[in-house]
């Protein structure tokens, strides 16, 4: 059968199909956006809280951070080999439709109140993040395939948007609810909604998945990849830029995961916020995040991502000791939105860094993968760190008398939490180098899609691809 001319009608029918199906899957995909986005704000932001309601220890808070970080990681290492036995929708719904059964079990836990409800949570809060982490790669791959490369910008920026929209109003009425229902004495009810409601969101955003096209119906199996990825984790590795990069990266992380749990013991327990306080204050840190981005995107063409990694560092080792000097909660507010600008600050620049210093034509996903591992694996030993080092922080004050200044052992774990940072701020700042920079500020333009958002640790972003900016 011949082959229909550009010109002709088959070639008129088929680009009209492909229209059709690409404007109802990008259409879709945004919708999409605000379902998953109701499950992050309802679920990620309040796990923190909720292990508190549960009755976690100091030390198991340290788990609950660690632990499920730890084993995201893994998932991601993983995920190639299993989705490669399933076509890429399939799986990436599966994982939703799983992901959404343990949110509703994480609620069930406030309702039935097992013995020893903590750690089964921690073992849920794990399977939560795999799940996660499993779909990540695969959404990344999926979208790349149908978001045409002139409209990625636009396309992503509206799905922040809507994102960010939709993640901070459910964030808000999250802590409504949980402050009206422990205003009853029923804050098991307001959980049990709570994670209700990010079930729902999840099982929707997988629906949405599954009524979109996927032009590859499977992944290729390709022998060899296994092995291909371990060299190309080993030639990322003998990069001496990359490497300094990593370890700063991933050892600030560690560091700022030794004290991130326990800002929430601190807001709920020590000074007594209620739930709605305590989200009021970490929108403050949120909003910020996102609003100081940009700033810092034009800061960073100026002058160099290098710059702000190094402006953004000597700041943030800074963060937890300012909890020490106020408790008021116009304080609180004013820490937690320096805060934000901070983080944002460091969130893009580390992540525009690790492009620029990538050599040229190698294979990034690597370079990625083998960052995100290892701050997955610090970030764990810096959890178990901050755990141990406050469930012995009162007994140290007691010891040394340090307890006549310290109103709250956590303290404790916050001055040692700034001064590790800013030991690895000094140890990076020496070996820091502004690497050649590549046209991307001025041809290219980077497309990033925010993954979730934290009021202690900064935006998550997902690198996503580069895209030609368009003459202006």
């Amino acid at each position: 059968m011949a082959i229909p001319a550009p010109s002709g009608p088959g070639y008129v029918n088929c680009r009209s199909d492909r229209t059709a199906w690409l404007r109802g899957t990008l259409k879709r995909s945004q919708q999409e956006a605000l379902a998953s986005s109701t499950m992050t704000a309802a679920s990620d932001n309040f796990f923190n809280a909720y292990a508190i309601f549960l009755g976690a220890s100091l030390s198991q808070m340290g788990w609950v951070t660690g632990l499920p970080q730890l084993f995201g990681a893994l998932a991601q290492l993983l995920s190639v080999w299993l989705a490669s036995h399933f076509s890429r929708r399939q799986f990436i719904v599966c994982c939703a439709v799983l992901q959404a059964l343990t949110v509703l079990a994480v609620g069930a836990l406030a309702a039935w109140s097992p013995e020893h409800p903590v750690w089964y949570f921690i073992v849920l809060a794990v399977l939560y993040q795999g799940f996660i982490n499993l779909i990540q790669p695969h959404w990344r791959a999926w979208m790349g395939s149908i978001v045409p490369e002139k409209r990625r910008g636009a396309f992503f920026a509206a799905r922040t948007r809507l994102t960010m929209g939709a993640s901070l109003s459910v964030f808000f009425v999250g802590g409504g609810i949980l402050s009206l229902t422990d205003s009853r004495g029923m804050a098991w009810l307001g959980f049990s909604l709570l994670f209700a409601i990010a079930a729902m969101g999840r099982l929707v955003s997988a629906w949405l998945l599954l009524q979109m096209h996927d032009p590859d119906i499977r992944t290729a199996r390709e022998p060899g990849v296994f092995v291909r990825s371990l060299q190309n984790f080993r030639a990322a590795w003998q990069d001496q830029t990359f490497r300094h990069y990593s370890l700063f990266v991933a050892g600030m992380q560690a560091m700022v995961a030794i004290s991130a749990p326990f800002f929430a013991v601190y807001m709920l327990q020590d000074l007594g916020f209620s739930y709605l306080e305590f989200v009021l204050a970490s929108v403050a840190s949120i909003s910020t995040q996102f609003i100081s981005l940009s700033f810092w995107g034009r800061f960073s063409d100026r002058f160099g991502n290098r710059l702000v990694m190094i402006i953004t560092s000597c700041l943030i080792p800074s963060l937890p000791l300012l909890w020490l000097f106020d408790d008021h909660y116009g304080y609180i507010l004013l820490l937690q939105a320096f805060s934000g600008f901070a983080w944002s600050g460091f969130t893009l620049s580390t992540a525009n860094y690790l492009y620029d210093i990538r050599p040229f034509r190698s294979d990034f996903a690597s370079y990625a993968a083998l960052q995100a591992a290892l701050s997955a694996a610090l970030v764990f030993l810096g959890a178990m760190a901050g755990g141990a080092i406050a469930s012995h922080a009162a007994d140290f004050l007691a010891w040394s008398g340090w307890g006549a200044w310290l109103s709250s052992p956590i303290f404790l774990v916050f001055m040692v939490s700034s001064l590790l940072r800013t030991l690895v701020t000094l140890w990076f700042i020496p070996r820091s180098v502004e690497p050649k920079v590549r046209p991307r500020p001025k041809l290219l333009g980077l497309v990033f899609r925010i993954r979730g958002f934290n009021a202690i640790s900064g935006v998550g972003l997902d690198w996503l691809t580069v895209v030609k900016r368009r003459k202006e």
